[in-house]
């Protein structure tokens, strides 16, 4: 039998989902939290401090427990992990190259958890740094889950991607699951990147979820790696 502790941070994370406190907004106190739940504080602190490690809620000293925001500072600090040789972090900016209505092949399907030839947008973004494309990002998003997305609205945003999953859609990425590898780019993407063919880059398939792991995106990312690299931290203090 799992934890209580495990039980209640469940509990949290469905209320999250169901959209009981919304991103930004302030969660009850704990002490409320564990009358809520028949639990002691100690129980429920631990629930809350696994959520606040995962970047699901945010302790704010003097404050209280806050739903996290996928700002733009945000995004930079959780899930963006490209830097520069000097180590520097900036979020890019993003250039839409294609935007389609598609159906889902066996690998999307997969890692969406839908069915093939479900319908999906089928995205295509370079993303650039201090100028320079650096990135280029192929997305998979099941369309059920964004009935309203266009062209238009994911062109014209004013935040991130997953940023704007959170404002216009109420659907939050809690984590991503990354695979690295490095191939040879084809003749598209290295005209898309300014590299001169044959070149190198490093492939990144990433899987990002929201609560209870729904999948909500599937992309295949190719970063030139002339000029950056990836930072993967292992572990922690």
């Amino acid at each position: 039998m799992p934890p209580l502790y495990k039980a209640v941070k469940q509990k949290l994370t469905e209320e999250l989902r169901t959209g009981r406190w919304r991103h930004g907004q302030v969660i009850p106190s704990e002490p409320l939290l564990a009358r809520r739940y028949a639990v002691s504080i100690g129980t429920l602190r631990r629930a809350v401090s696994e959520l606040v490690a995962e970047n699901i809620l945010v302790r704010e000293q003097g404050r209280g427990t806050f739903v996290a925001s996928h700002t733009r500072d945000y995004m930079l600090n959780v899930f963006f992990r490209i830097e520069d040789r000097d180590g520097r972090r900036a979020l890019p900016d993003s250039e839409l190259i294609s935007f389609r209505h598609g159906r889902a092949n066996r690998a999307a399907a997969a890692a969406l958890q839908i069915a093939v030839g479900d319908p999906v947008f089928q995205i295509r973004a370079r993303l650039r740094l201090h100028g320079r494309p650096v990135i280029l990002d192929e997305m998979r998003l099941p369309a059920r889950l964004f009935p309203d997305l266009n062209e238009h609205i994911f062109s014209r945003r004013d935040t991130t991607v997953y940023g704007m999953f959170q404002a216009r859609y109420g659907i939050t990425v809690a984590r991503t699951t990354e695979a690295l590898s490095a191939e040879l780019a084809d003749r598209h993407t290295c005209e898309l990147l300014g590299l001169q063919a044959p070149a190198a880059v490093l492939k990144v398939i990433r899987t990002a979820y929201a609560y209870k792991d729904l999948p909500v995106d599937w992309r295949v990312r190719y970063i030139d790696t002339k000029r950056h690299h990836y930072l993967s931290v292992l572990g922690g203090p």
